[in-house]
């Protein structure tokens, strides 16, 4: 292995844990405020006007961070039979060409979250009294976290097979 892949392993490493940790926190922070949406709305009979929008807030961020993870792991939806049949060349192109989408997917949801969290810079969220792209801005940072581990997953997979071994 190469220093250049050694350093971008490490790199990612540490960037998908810290976004997997970020995740975690989201809903952690998720739960307690939903918990309190319901505490308030049916203990207090008195709506919290925040909760509800931050749980909706934790909850995107979640995903979009969690997302990272999954790629690395290789947990999301793939091709496992033509990958398990596929030997040498055919499952190095396989493999670049589902790295190509990846990066094409979350290069082009990069781009419009970075524009969308710009155009509505301005505007607030109702109840929580923030600039509506924070909600935003989870795209385009889940789209980089995203590309990096989907860059890592060629470089060093650790997909297990369809009998569940790594």
């Amino acid at each position: 292995m190469t220093p250049l892949v050694r350093a971008v392993l490490a790199a990612e490493r540490i960037a998908t844990q810290a976004a997997l940790a970020a995740a975690c926190f989201a809903l952690a922070l998720a739960v307690c405020a939903g918990a309190w949406q319901v505490f308030t709305r049916f203990v207090l009979a008195q709506p919290s006007p925040w909760s509800e929008a931050l749980v909706r807030q934790a909850l995107v961020w979640m995903v979009l961070l969690g997302v990272a993870g999954a790629i690395r792991h290789g947990a999301l939806v793939a091709i496992d039979v033509a990958r398990q049949a596929a030997r040498g060349h055919v499952r190095l192109a396989l493999e670049l060409v589902t790295l190509a989408c990846i990066c094409v997917l979350f290069g082009v949801l990069f781009w419009f979250g970075w524009s969308m969290a710009e155009r509505v810079r301005f505007q607030m969220i109702a109840g929580l009294d923030v600039s509506i792209a924070w909600g935003y801005a989870a795209i385009p940072v889940g789209a980089v976290f995203a590309i990096l581990a989907a860059l890592a997953a060629v470089l060093d997979p650790r997909r297990p097979d369809l009998s569940g071994q790594v």
